[in-house]
């Protein structure tokens, strides 16, 4: 089973993936998890260039290294986690892409877009996706950096444009869950933990 989750950054997912981690632990799976861009020896290196602050990259090319780190991942490790019957977390997976490099960079048309992600990610698809929906200004408040890192730096109209793909992406797919991010965190947990173990128990 393959879960990811979605959300601007300060959306909370590192903090909900970690309590559903627990829980479905205690259910008695195997459950492994990780970060998009990042996870492989290849991946965190290309992490590294997209998140320096110092790198001048061209939105298409950015869109070919985030492809390029999920490729590696996908291939090498998750794929092969999800044959041995694990469930597999991602906190952020193609989605993200269609949002940031599709609505807000408009880094190519979403068609062609649809095509590399299908390539990127070995034609893996989300069992389910929670998308963790924060506003702009809330998302500023929780983060509060001295230093941001190169996509943190793209400012209020790119961010809008991010969270109105999300909204597109969670009102075409079934398998999006939307959960109202700025509530407390217990709240925001519980209404995730429902509809994993829903799914966890066909």
């Amino acid at each position: 089973m393959l879960i990811t989750f979605e959300g601007i950054d300060g959306s909370g997912k590192t903090t909900q993936i970690s309590l559903l981690r627990e829980k479905i632990e205690a259910f008695g799976r195997i459950v492994r998890v990780f970060r998009e861009p990042g996870g492989t020896a290849v991946s965190e290196k290309i992490r590294l260039m997209l998140l320096d602050p110092e790198m001048d990259i061209n939105p298409v090319s950015e869109l070919l290294l985030f492809s390029a780190a999920r490729s590696q991942l996908i291939a090498s490790t998750v794929k092969p986690l999800l044959e041995q019957g694990a469930v597999v977390i991602l906190d952020r997976f193609y989605d993200s892409t269609v949002a940031y490099q599709g609505y807000g960079r408009g880094a190519v048309a979403l068609e062609t877009l649809d095509r590399i992600n299908t390539i990127a990610s070995h034609g893996l698809e989300p069992d389910l996706t929670f998308y963790l929906k924060i506003s702009r200004d809330t998302s500023k408040k929780r983060m509060q950096l001295d230093v941001s890192d190169r996509m943190e730096q793209s400012g209020d109209i790119f961010y809008q444009r991010v969270i109105n793909g999300f909204d597109v992406l969670a009102a075409q797919l079934k398998r999006f869950r939307t959960v109202d991010a700025e509530l407390d965190v217990a709240l925001i947990h519980d209404q995730i933990w429902a509809q994993a173990r829903e799914y966890l128990s066909r």
